[in-house]
C-alpha cells in the first residue's frame, strides 16, 4: 500500500457526494480506514458501499459539522473503535453566489457556518487528540477563491481565505507537536456543489455553463490530493491554470483582474428577469 495510509484512519466530512466521496474512495483503496461522514446518511452509507465493493474498508456517519458536539462525538468515538485518528478532511462545504449588495446576512451566516466553522469545529475536536499522540493529519478542503478573488462569489472567497489563513498558521504550530496539517485549494472540480449552489438573481445554469474552465473529474482530484498529503505540502494547489493564477496573483493583482471583470460581467449577463 503507497503512501502511508495503509491501516491509518481517515474522517472525510462531506462524504456524501462529490470530492468528498472520491476522497474515501480513494482512501479506501490505497489501505486507510475511511469514516464517510455527512449529513446525508443515504448518500454517505452510498459512498461506503463503493468503497467496500472495491475491497477497501469504510464505515458512514451521519454528521452536521455546523454542530460543534457532534464533531467532538464524531472524533471521539472513531478513536475509541479504532484506537486512532490519522487524518481529519474537512471536506464540508457549501456555495453561495451573487452580488454583495443583494445577499442577505442568512446567506453569510449560513456559509460561515459550514465553510468556516465546520473546519473549526473538526480542528478543535481532532487537533489537540493530535498533539497528544504527537501525530496526525488536518487536511483542509479550501478553494483557488482561497488564494485569489473571485466576484460574486464574495461569501464562499471569504470562507476560503479564512480557512487558507487557518491551515497555514496552524501547520506553523503544529510542526513541533509532530502533527501535519495541509490545505487545498483546487480550481473547479465536479461535484455536486454546483447544482446545490444559492445563487441570488441570476440563472445557475447559465453561470455554471460559462465556467472558464472544465472542472476536473473528482476521481482524480482526489488522488492529487492524496498524493499531496502523502508528500506533506502545505498548499495543494491544481491542476496547471489554479497554480498559474495563483503565482499571478501573489506578483500582482492586477494580473487577474482581467478574468475577474470578465467574471462579474458573465454573472451579470446571467441574471434573472
Amino acid at each position: 500500500m503507497t503512501g502511508g495510509f495503509s491501516g491509518g484512519v481517515a474522517i472525510v466530512t462531506g462524504a456524501a457526494s462529490g470530492l468528498g466521496r472520491a476522497l474515501v474512495i480513494e482512501l479506501a483503496r490505497r489501505g486507510a480506514i475511511a469514516v464517510a461522514a455527512d449529513i446525508d446518511e443515504a448518500g454517505a452509507q452510498a459512498t461506503v458501499d463503493t468503497a467496500r465493493a472495491a475491497g477497501g474498508r469504510a464505515e458512514a456517519v451521519v454528521l452536521d459539522v455546523t454542530r460543534a458536539d457532534d464533531v467532538e462525538a464524531l472524533v471521539a468515538d472513531a478513536i475509541a473503535r479504532h484506537g486512532r485518528l490519522d487524518y481529519l478532511f474537512n471536506n464540508a462545504g457549501i456555495a453561495v453566489g451573487g452580488e454583495v449588495h443583494e445577499l442577505s446576512l442568512e446567506h453569510w451566516r449560513r456559509i460561515l457556518d459550514v465553510n468556516l466553522l465546520g473546519p473549526i469545529h473538526g480542528v478543535h475536536a481532532a487537533y489537540p487528540r493530535m498533539v497528544r499522540n504527537s501525530r496526525g493529519h488536518i487536511v483542509n478542503i479550501a478553494s483557488l477563491a482561497g488564494l485569489c478573488a473571485y466576484p460574486t462569489m464574495a461569501p464562499y472567497a471569504a470562507t476560503k481565505f479564512a480557512l487558507v489563513g487557518l491551515s497555514l498558521s496552524l501547520r506553523a504550530e503544529a510542526e513541533a507537536f509532530g502533527v501535519r496539517v495541509s490545505v487545498v485549494c483546487p480550481g473547479f472540480v465536479q461535484t455536486g456543489i454546483y447544482e446545490a449552489a444559492t445563487v441570488v438573481n441570476a440563472d445557475r445554469m447559465k453561470l455554471f455553463a460559462r465556467l472558464p474552465f472544465a472542472p476536473m473529474d473528482a476521481a482524480r482530484a482526489a488522488r492529487r490530493i492524496v498524493d499531496g498529503v502523502a508528500r506533506n505540502e502545505a498548499v495543494i494547489v491544481f491542476p496547471f491554470y489554479a497554480r498559474a493564477l495563483w503565482w499571478l496573483s501573489r506578483i500582482s493583482a492586477a494580473l487577474v483582474r482581467p478574468l475577474q471583470r470578465r467574471a462579474a460581467a458573465e454573472f451579470r449577463s446571467a441574471r434573472l428577469p
